[in-house]
């Protein structure tokens, strides 16, 4: 969606990658690795570019992941609840030998949130897929969110400008 607003060209191809990463990696680097895992999983044997990213939440230097069912998103949403954490999204971008990456880091700050609103969230909206149990541009957001520091895109999931302006640098 976000690439169809910035009306760049794509294509979407899927394939499973691993996500693992060495245990002394700087946090700032994990999403990094990670969308390189997912970049060279990509078969680019023709002039293709691959555009690859992950993002992360951290709170106090801990990776917060995607719930993995409503209790775990309600204790992680609890969590992040009259706090501010990062989203990092890592990117990667490749064109035949070429390669640029680079991570993009936007603090995030939610209002103390109540146990209805945050049962009300995941019951609407279900976000088991998403890093941190949220997703910006939905209802808790909107109702949510005190202030963002940083590219509102970048917490969707892609620094949307940043990538369009390192996919004019490679031509």
């Amino acid at each position: 969606m976000l690439l169809e607003w910035a009306e760049i060209p794509f294509v979407i191809k899927v394939k499973e990658t691993d996500e693992t990463y060495p245990p002394d990696t700087r946090i700032e680097d994990v999403p990094v690795i990670i969308a390189r895992n997912k970049a060279l999983a990509i078969d680019r044997s023709g002039n293709e570019t691959v555009l690859a990213a992950d993002t992360i939440v951290v709170l106090e230097n801990e990776i917060i992941g995607k719930p993995s069912d409503a209790n775990d998103a309600k204790r992680i949403l609890k969590k992040l609840s009259g706090k501010t954490h990062r989203v990092i999204t890592g990117v990667v971008i490749m064109n035949g030998e070429k390669e640029i990456s680079f991570s993009d880091i936007t603090e995030v700050s939610f209002h103390p949130l109540t146990e209805e609103q945050i049962s009300y969230y995941i019951e609407k909206y279900k976000p088991f897929d998403k890093a941190g149990a949220y997703a910006i541009q939905e209802w808790i957001g909107v109702t949510g969110i005190e202030k963002i520091n940083g590219d509102f895109y970048n917490v969707m999931g892609l620094p949307v400008s940043r990538v369009v302006k390192t996919l004019q640098q490679l031509g």
